[in-house]
């Protein structure tokens, strides 16, 4: 048998089951209704970007009479005709215009065939200093990305307004190398 105090815990544990239950389902609806209301606020916000769409076009399409006026009498502009659209890229070409005397022959695109090896007997030179250039073999043992690290840092270096700024005249650098050579004596 139950004694009092066992039947008022077990009272207050009904009740505080019951109100854990109430809770739940309290902020369950709190939560449906939450969406509920971010979703019409979505739908309020394409509504009005719908809205403004379609004003936009209805003003538009307002004064298009007017736009054509303009474009008659201010701007000359006429729509297309069918006999304007081109069929490709040799028709395009085809209403190029031969060129006049004196004009500069146009620019076209070279492209070496590098499979072959380059004869030993022409060598290439850099048309800027006029030196012999060099190209790296396939098969060298050099790493590729090292190669291009220090040519970069090397490029850096010479581009670097920082040098510009320490530069010292042939005088004080020489003097500055001579002491440094002595102090390394």
């Amino acid at each position: 048998m139950m004694t009092t105090s066992q039947m008022r815990s077990l009272g207050w544990m009904a009740v505080l089951a019951v109100c854990v239950g109430l809770f739940v389902v309290l902020s369950l609806r709190v939560h449906a209704v939450k969406s509920e209301v971010l979703l019409a606020e979505r739908k309020i916000v394409s509504l009005e970007r719908h809205n403004k769409l379609l004003e936009t076009e209805f003003e538009t399409r307002a004064s298009q009479r007017q736009l054509a006026n303009w474009n008659a009498v201010e701007f000359g502009f006429e729509a297309p005709r069918a006999d304007q659209y081109l069929e490709g890229e040799r028709q395009l070409a085809a209403l190029g215009q031969p060129l006049g005397p004196g004009a500069p022959s146009p620019i076209r695109v070279a492209r070496a065939d590098t499979s072959e090896p380059v004869p030993s007997d022409r060598e290439m030179v850099s048309p800027i200093t006029g030196e012999a250039i060099t190209l790296a073999a396939l098969g060298e043992e050099a790493d590729a990305g090292a190669v291009f690290a220090d040519a970069f840092g090397d490029f850096l270096i010479e581009a670097s307004p920082i040098r510009a700024a320490n530069a010292q005249t042939g005088d004080a650098a020489s003097r500055l190398a001579a002491e440094a050579a002595r102090g390394r004596e």
